[in-house]
């Protein structure tokens, strides 16, 4: 079955090792295949992986694009020890990475890093809001 993409003017996705730009009007594509596609909003660039959370994502769509996705496991593992560290309560999220991970699942992966970044921008406004009230103690 092939997988339907609908692009917006000037929306650009990787497929497999390419990154293919839409030209000024909306466009379907239909790709029969297995090769990587990920949409432009769910593309991380290294230069935006400012947090944690967010290079763990980008070692997974690394993983994902990859021929050899083991080249990142050292990357991975250490983000997520280091992730899981910081914040125990973000285990539950790993976890569920690391089941897609195992096996071969890359994008839904994607999509539970990126559950985990929701998550971890939650704790963050939260350490910020309460930051903020011990301040005006």
């Amino acid at each position: 079955m092939a997988l339907k993409i609908e692009l917006k003017p000037g929306e650009r996705f990787i497929l497999g090792n390419a990154v293919i730009t839409n030209d000024d009007q909306r466009t379907r594509l239909f790709v029969e295949g297995s090769a990587p596609i990920l949409r432009e909003k769910d593309i991380m660039r290294p230069e935006d992986a400012d947090s944690p959370c967010k290079n763990l994502y980008l070692a997974v769509q690394l993983m994902y694009l990859s021929n050899d996705p083991s080249e990142q496991h050292s990357v991975y593992f250490k983000l997520t020890n280091d992730i899981i560290k910081a914040a125990p309560s973000t285990l539950e999220y790993i976890e569920r990475m690391n089941n897609q991970i195992l096996t071969g699942a890359f994008y839904k992966a994607l999509k539970e890093a990126k559950k985990l970044i929701k998550y971890e921008q939650e704790l963050m406004s939260n350490a910020q809001s309460d930051a903020g009230i011990r301040e005006d103690s």
